[in-house]
């Protein structure tokens, strides 16, 4: 039964993909719908194919991927060290947590302008404000996972006068990595959104930066072409988490494990 439901999917996901794209051009072309509405699909084709064949454009894709990747690994170390410290002292999640959540909701467009102010126009900007859209994600699912230890095993590690940090890193640290790795999936996305952000606030180079400029020779074929390229580039950061979370935690099942 397994093996048949993974034939269906490997034909049903393209088969989709052919629908959609399919109808997209014949209804572009049947209601004639003027490209600077919608692009039909030929048209987003050609316009990609033009975009890469401009070297400044890979120029955009190297230092988007690069504010992306940045600000996730920053962000998201940041978050696994101060999860792990708000989950390990009752004292910081009752004082600092609150402040963090208090900073998480307001919108990361609206501070933008100011970490450009703050970090300049150069690529440390858009680096922190990746980093910040990843931050939160991830250190929600890092407190949840450190807390989701069951008692009877505490309790169990408390009576063999287990320390501390023995409980840490032997049973807390294993039952989080599952909840760990569904934050990390949501934040490597939302790095690709931050980096984006970041740019459209201040930039001179990268994609945000190529769908301004396309935006103001009016030229949506190749708008929908960058966003093309930028889904290319989410999709495969997040099927890379997944293979490295199937290596790291083999024993969960990803899908079990929902981000908060």
């Amino acid at each position: 039964m397994r093996d048949w439901l993974r034939r269906a999917e490997t034909y049903t996901i393209p088969g989709v993909f052919v629908l959609v794209v399919g109808s997209w051009e014949l209804l572009v072309r049947a209601l004639g719908i003027p490209p600077i509405v919608i692009p039909a699909p030929s048209a987003v084709a050609r316009a990609l194919v033009r975009l890469l064949s401009l070297p400044s454009f890979w120029t955009d894709i190297k230092v988007t991927l690069f504010e992306t990747l940045a600000g996730f690994a920053i962000g998201a170390a940041s978050a696994i060290v101060v999860g792990g410290l708000i989950a390990q002292f009752r004292l910081l999640e009752r004082t600092v947590y609150p402040y963090l959540v208090g900073i998480q909701t307001v919108p990361k467009i609206a501070i933008a302008p100011i970490l450009v102010i703050w970090f300049g126009f150069g690529l440390a900007s858009k680096v922190v404000v990746s980093a910040v859209i990843v931050f939160f994600p991830i250190l929600v699912n890092v407190i949840q996972g450190l807390g989701a230890t069951r008692q009877q095993e505490l309790d169990l590690l408390r009576a063999m006068c287990a320390s501390r940090w023995q409980i840490f890193w032997k049973v807390k640290v294993p039952n989080a990595l599952p909840f760990l790795f569904a934050g990390l999936n949501i934040g490597i996305v939302f790095s690709v959104l931050g980096a984006i952000v970041g740019e459209f606030v201040g930039a001179q180079v990268g994609l945000g930066y190529r769908i301004q400029q396309l935006n103001f020779t009016l030229d949506i074929a190749g708008m929908f072409a960058v966003l093309v390229v930028l889904g290319a580039i989410g999709i495969t950061l997040h099927l890379l988490m997944r293979a490295i979370q199937r290596r790291v935690v083999f024993w969960a099942e990803p899908d079990r494990v929902s981000g908060a």
